[in-house]
């Protein structure tokens, strides 16, 4: 069939199961992604298999993190460390600042917790400020919401971003840094909108029914060190890990120095006798490479005599230049050669970026393909591991190669998560004084709130790449192919707009971060087409998803609820509050990807 018109009916079974039908979000994006893949074209017998398949992947990339992050937000509001959060910040900025200590509070926390969990914690710590002040009661609430929302909706590892960072391949370091910058003037903007509201809305705090809350007290907490590891740690890790990884690419890409990264002596040496029975297989099909005049002097040179260091530079530049030429890869040195991992995972990346129609290629012609799909930077990395694994005692690693190996494993998303989760499992043993079973009980209790949103993500997974499957990208690009420059800020407004119409549709962000992020990455928005890195769209899905909260938005319901404001009432406050911030922050996202486009 047509790919927009399969496009069209996924959308539609979606939302009409989601809203008309009350389906579980789970069911009905499977059934979606099984209509849309039986209507792709392929063979018959795989197509309900390949859904599997794309569920799978994507539970792969998130399902780990997710669970760790819900241990960690159970862990840390149960042992108190949440609260100890809240009331540093309420001490460091003043009485006359707690606005912005809760809506820092509430920005700080729901990176590792939930939102729900974040505004539950927070809100009877604004219950009580007003019944010190007797004022300001709607700018404490609104500020809690606005500061969870924004991290909830930008920043790994909740769920939402963390799987449109795994959609769009985003390194999650560049997504935590790109969500938390840009969120950084959305909340003041939202602080401003609160104020505002505050003074149109001078709403007084109403009682719940039949119940009296106790005021939020220091005691029995956590020092703020050990209630501030779980939330840094893994964000430290996970940071220092994409700069420790730039710091290796920039070194590998610059012209490099004898001794640097390669013993340029001896790899010359091997190549000067690569006729020898001795030398590595892929020393001669490399020697033979080289340009004619330095081949012809390697094989001159005798095994005794001392090797100019004319020679060696010559190489050297010469290697470089082959390591940097997009066809290296194709080298007969390297037929046979066994992929190391990091090679193995970039390659990954350019075989998960082929249409539907280039995955039913023969081999060969597949792997040609997926190697032009990869960017520029990941092509030279994905070189210079080959030639490391061509020639290991020659090939070495720098420093700041090892550095970057130690924290490409430290800061491994779930490793870190894992040390954080283990952190926050102990404080509350040490403070709550939790024996081993109880600590079981309390983790299983995080884990099952964890599962279905573990199968919602997975589900949207597989409906993306099942949309990936009907050709829908190129149908797209067609569309934009004419808007030249302007193609990025179209998608990067279309993205926006698909969240907000999902939210408004069947209320959940997270569902609408899936779907957006889905639709996008199977229209093909590459940086080429975007004019920028694939972080922006991320971000703009992730704004587009804040608008739009209504009646069947659960936030919609705690805020309400939990603050005791009626339906007109939130409305007002909850609803237009969400709309003004994430309009804004699209602005913010697109005045970002225009300056600094990361490309």
């Amino acid at each position: 069939m047509e790919p927009l018109v399969v496009l069209a009916l996924g959308i539609a079974t979606v939302l009409g199961l989601i809203i008309v039908g009350r389906v579980n979000a789970f069911v009905a994006l499977l059934t979606a992604a099984m209509l849309v893949s039986v209507l792709s074209p392929g063979e018959m017998s795989q197509k309900i298999g390949r859904v599997a398949e794309g569920f799978g992947r994507t539970a792969t990339g998130i399902a780990i993190v997710i669970g760790l992050a819900a241990i960690i937000g159970k862990c840390m509001m149960d042992s108190g460390a949440a609260d100890r959060i809240v009331l540093a910040f309420q001490r460091l900025l003043g009485v006359r600042r707690t606005s912005i200590a809760l809506l820092a509070s509430g920005y700080i926390l729901s990176i590792p917790v939930f939102f729900d969990t974040v505004f539950y914690l927070l809100v009877p710590l604004a219950r009580s400020l007003w019944r010190r002040t007797r004022k300001d009661y709607v700018l404490y609430v609104t500020a809690i919401a606005a500061g969870a929302v924004i991290t909830h909706s930008l920043v790994p590892p909740t769920p939402g971003p963390l799987i449109m960072a795994e959609t769009f391949k985003i390194d999650l370091g560049l997504m935590i840094l790109v969500g938390a910058l840009i969120g950084i003037p959305m909340a003041a903007f939202s602080l401003v909108i609160c104020q505002i509201m505050n003074r149109w809305m001078p709403i007084e705090m109403r009682p719940y029914p039949g119940e009296e809350e106790a005021a939020p007290t220091g005691a029995r907490l956590p020092n703020l060190t050990l209630s501030l590891a779980p939330v840094l740690l893994p964000v430290i890790l996970i940071s220092a890990n994409t700069l420790a990884q730039i710091a290796a690419r920039t070194e590998r890409e610059a012209l490099l120095r004898r001794g640097d990264v390669m013993d340029w002596p001896a790899l010359t040496r091997v190549l000067a006798q690569a006729s020898t029975a001795s030398a590595p297989r892929a020393a001669r099909p490399l020697r033979d490479s080289l340009p004619e005049p330095l081949r012809k002097q390697l094989e001159r040179l005798s095994a005794e005599v001392a090797i100019p260091s004319s020679l060696v530079t010559s190489v050297q530049e010469s290697i470089i230049l082959e390591v940097n030429s997009p066809d290296f890869w194709r080298n007969p040195a390297f037929i046979g050669l066994a992929l190391p991992p990091e090679a193995q995972r970039i390659q990954q990346l350019g075989i998960q970026r082929l249409t539907p129609e280039e995955s039913r290629m023969d081999p060969g012609s597949r792997e040609q393909a997926a190697m032009a799909r990869l960017n520029e930077e990941e092509r030279k990395t994905f070189h210079w591991h080959l030639l490391q694994a061509a020639f290991p005692q020659q090939v070495r690693q720098t420093r700041t190669q090892w550095i970057a190996g130690v924290f490409g494993m430290l800061g491994n998303a779930n490793l870190a998560l894992w040390i954080a989760a283990v952190i926050a499992m102990g404080t509350l043993v040490y403070i709550r004084g939790l024996s081993l079973p109880q600590l079981g009980q309390v983790t299983e209790n995080a884990l099952m709130s964890a599962g279905i949103i573990i199968l919602i993500t997975a589900g949207g997974g597989a409906f993306g790449a099942m949309l990936r499957e009907a050709g829908i990208q190129t149908s797209v690009q067609e569309l934009l192919g004419g808007a030249g420059q302007a193609s990025g800020v179209i998608l990067l407004v279309l993205g926006f707009l698909l969240a907000s119409i999902m939210k408004v549709a069947q209320g959940s962000g997270t569902v609408s971060m899936i779907t957006a992020s889905s639709m996008m990455a199977a229209i093909g928005a590459t940086p080429e087409l975007l004019h920028c890195h694939p972080v922006y769209l991320a971000v703009a899905i992730g704004c587009g998803s804040v608008c739009g909260s209504w009646m069947n938005d659960s936030g919609f319901w705690i805020f309400a609820r939990m603050g005791g404001f009626t339906e007109i009432e939130s409305l007002k406050t909850w609803t237009l509050l969400l709309i003004a911030q994430g309009v804004f922050g699209l602005g913010v996202t697109i005045l970002a990807a225009t300056i600094f486009p990361l490309i």
